[in-house]
């Protein structure tokens, strides 16, 4: 991350601050753009997945006619995530 001079003046203008100050408040402005762009794109991602409703719908067809045969990669792909998932929660 680049903080310009100009950025910097500004910022330590004000009375009683210091460069670190400006420092910090420029990399708090920077990061706050990066988490902007990073909700967008979530944001766009989830958009675009299928609905829950219609997946399970799908699975529940493939089961009922036989033909839902996970490999052992997906299976341990699916227990991987919900391992992390689970650790997340319990965060919370």
């Amino acid at each position: 991350m680049r903080i310009s001079d100009a950025e910097v003046k500004k910022i330590i203008s004000n009375p009683g601050s210091s460069i670190v100050d400006a420092i910090e408040k420029v990399a708090v402005e920077n990061i706050r753009q990066q988490d902007k762009q990073l909700v967008k794109a979530i944001t766009q991602d989830v958009m675009a997945m299928q609905d829950r409703e219609e997946m399970v719908a799908e699975l529940r067809a493939q089961i009922a006619a036989g033909l839902y045969n996970p490999s052992g990669e997906e299976i341990v792909d699916a227990m991987v995530r919900r391992a992390v998932a689970d650790q997340y929660k319990q965060r919370d």
